[in-house]
C-alpha cells in the first residue's frame, strides 16, 4: 500500500469517526461529564493498565530466553513503557511494537529476523486470548445484553486468528505461501517475510510454552479489562464488570487495526457505539472512552521520562567524546 493511499486511509477512518461523534454527542454536557469523573476510579485504571506491563514484559522476556536472546526484566519492561510513549504517535500497537523491535535489535545484532517474529506472536498470543476472552464474555452476555450485532466482528477476528495459525505453523500451508513469493519479491518483501516466517515456525515444536504463554495471557487480559471498567465507573456508568468481558476483547482487537493514530475518535466512537447498546447515554460513553485515552496517556509518561534521562545521560559523553 502506498504512502497516498495509508493517508487517505486513515484521513477517511478518522473523519467517519469523527462525524459519528459529532451526531450522537452533546459537546457541552460530555465536558462536565468528563469534570465531575471520580478520580480514584480513574487512578484505578491506570494502576491496572501499568502494572500489568510487567507480566507482559515477563511474556516477552520467555518467548526471548527460548531463541537463546538472555535480557533482564527491568529492560525489558522499560523498553514496554518506550513503546507505550511511541504509540502516542504512531499508529496504534504496531508503531510501539517497531519500537519494541528497534531497540532489541540494537542489543542483539543479526537477530532482527527473529526479534520481529517474536514480538509478532506476542502480539498474536495477545490477539488469540483476546479472542478466546471476547468468547466467554459473549457467554456470559446471553440473555442479558443485545450485543448481537458485535459477534460478527467477533467471529471475524476468531476465524483470522485461526487462518494466521494455519499459516504459521501447519506445514501443509507451505505450498500456498510459495505462491507468494514472486509477488513478494516484486515488492522487495520476501527476505524480511521469509524471516519472520520462520522465526514464527520455529516455535512449533514448543508447544508446552506456546500454551502455557497464552493461558498466561488470557489471565493477564481479563485484569486489563477492568481497567475500562474503571474508566466507566470514574464517570458515573454503573454497569456490571459482565459486561466489559464483552466489551473490553473487542475493544482491544479493534485498537489493534491502525485505523488512525494511537486510536483518535476510533476509541471513544467504539464505547459511545457499544455502550449505546446497553442503554448508556452518549455523553457518559464518549467521556469514559476519553478518560481511557487519559490512561493510555499516562502509562506513557514513564517512558517519555526515561527517554528524556536517557538523553541528557548520554549529552555529556556524546560532547565528550
Amino acid at each position: 500500500m502506498s504512502r497516498r493511499l495509508r493517508v487517505s486511509a486513515t484521513l477517511l477512518f478518522t473523519g467517519l469517526a469523527i462525524a459519528y461523534l459529532v451526531w450522537k454527542i452533546d459537546i457541552r454536557e460530555t465536558a462536565e461529564v468528563v469534570a465531575d469523573a471520580n478520580p480514584w476510579w480513574f487512578l484505578l485504571a491506570v494502576a491496572i493498565m501499568t502494572l500489568t506491563v510487567i507480566p507482559m514484559a515477563e511474556r516477552w522476556r520467555r518467548l526471548l530466553a527460548s531463541q537463546g536472546m538472555r535480557e533482564h526484566l527491568p529492560w525489558l519492561t522499560r523498553a514496554y513503557f518506550v513503546s507505550y510513549t511511541a504509540g502516542q504517535i504512531l499508529p496504534t500497537s504496531i508503531g510501539g511494537d517497531a519500537v519494541r523491535i528497534l531497540e532489541t535489535s540494537r542489543r542483539h545484532p543479526a537477530r532482527l529476523g527473529a526479534i520481529s517474529a517474536i514480538v509478532l506472536l506476542e502480539r498474536a498470543l495477545g490477539g488469540a486470548a483476546t479472542v478466546l476472552l471476547g468468547a466467554f464474555g459473549f457467554l456470559l452476555a446471553i440473555g442479558r445484553y443485545d450485543v448481537g450485532a458485535y459477534l460478527w466482528i467477533e467471529g471475524a477476528f476468531v476465524i483470522g486468528t485461526i487462518f494466521l495459525a494455519f499459516l504459521f505453523f501447519s506445514r501443509s500451508a507451505r505450498p500456498l505461501l510459495r505462491a507468494t513469493a514472486p509477488l513478494l519479491r516484486a515488492l522487495r518483501l520476501e527476505r524480511p517475510v521469509r524471516a519472520v516466517y520462520d522465526g514464527v515456525h520455529a516455535f512449533r515444536d514448543r508447544p508446552g510454552l506456546l500454551i502455557s504463554l497464552f493461558f498466561f495471557t488470557v489471565a493477564i487480559q481479563a485484569v486489563r479489562v477492568l481497567a475500562i471498567w474503571a474508566s466507566s465507573r470514574a464517570v458515573g456508568i454503573e454497569l456490571s464488570p459482565r459486561i466489559y468481558y464483552v466489551m473490553g476483547p473487542l475493544f482491544f482487537l479493534v485498537l489493534l487495526v491502525p485505523f488512525t493514530l494511537n486510536g483518535f475518535a476510533v476509541r471513544e466512537a467504539f464505547f459511545v457505539s457499544f455502550l449505546g447498546n446497553v442503554g448508556v447515554d452518549a455523553d457518559q460513553a464518549f467521556a469514559a472512552g476519553f478518560l481511557f485515552f487519559l490512561v493510555t496517556v499516562v502509562m506513557a509518561l514513564p517512558g517519555g521520562l526515561i527517554l528524556l534521562w536517557e538523553g541528557l545521560r548520554r549529552g555529556p559523553r556524546a560532547r565528550h567524546a
